[in-house]
C-alpha cells in the first residue's frame, strides 16, 4: 500500500501543470485590468479598444493611422510579480487578421523599456509561440545595446500594432500563458 502510494505522489509531481496562466479572458473581469496606450500620447489619431466577447474572448480591435506622427495601438496588462524562472516559451492562444503584431513583455512594470517579440497571424484560430530568450530590449521603437530578456521576474505584457500603415486591425485572444 505504501508503494502504491510513493508511485502516486511521484506520478503527479511528473505530471505537474506545466503551464503559467497569465491571462485567460473566460473571465470577464480580466479584461477591465488591461489598458489601452495609442500614438495620442504623442499627438497621433490611431484608436485602439479591448473588450469582451460573447465566446469568453477578448477582443483588441480599432485603427491604426500615421498623421500627426502616429502610427500604434497597444494594450497592457500589468500584474503582481511572477516567478517565470522555469518557463521558456510564451503562448498566445488567439485568432488574428493577418497581421503582424508585437507581443512585450517587462520583468519590472517601472522599467520605460519592454523586450519584443513579433509574430505573425494567419486569420485562423493557433497557438503562437514565442521564446523567452528571443525577446530583445527596445524603448520607442529602438533597439538597446542590453542582453536580451533574462526570464526571472514578470510585471507587465502587452499587445501592439504599429506596422507604419493605416489599417484596421482586428485580434481575438483566448488566453496567455507560459510554458
Amino acid at each position: 500500500m505504501m508503494k502504491a502510494i510513493l508511485l502516486i505522489l511521484t506520478l503527479s509531481f511528473m505530471y505537474q501543470e506545466t503551464s503559467l496562466i497569465i491571462c485567460d479572458f473566460s473571465n470577464d473581469e480580466v479584461v477591465k485590468n488591461w489598458y489601452v496606450v495609442d500614438d495620442g500620447v504623442m499627438g497621433g489619431l490611431s484608436e485602439g479598444s479591448f473588450n469582451s466577447t460573447s465566446a469568453g474572448n477578448a477582443l483588441y480591435s480599432g485603427t491604426v493611422r500615421t498623421e500627426n506622427n502616429g502610427g500604434f495601438s497597444s494594450v497592457r496588462y500589468g500584474f503582481k510579480t511572477k516567478d517565470v524562472s522555469n518557463y521558456k516559451t510564451v503562448k498566445l492562444r488567439l485568432k488574428g487578421d493577418g497581421k503582424s503584431y508585437q507581443f512585450r513583455v517587462k520583468a519590472d512594470r517601472d522599467t520605460r523599456y519592454s523586450y519584443i517579440n513579433s509574430f505573425e497571424t494567419s486569420g485562423e484560430w493557433e497557438t503562437i509561440s514565442l521564446s523567452l530568450a528571443s525577446f530583445y530590449p527596445s524603448f520607442r521603437g529602438n533597439r538597446l545595446n542590453k542582453p536580451n530578456f533574462g526570464g526571472d521576474t514578470m510585471e507587465e505584457i502587452a499587445i501592439l500594432i504599429g506596422n507604419k500603415t493605416k489599417e484596421s486591425f482586428s485580434l481575438e485572444i483566448e488566453k496567455v500563458y507560459l510554458e
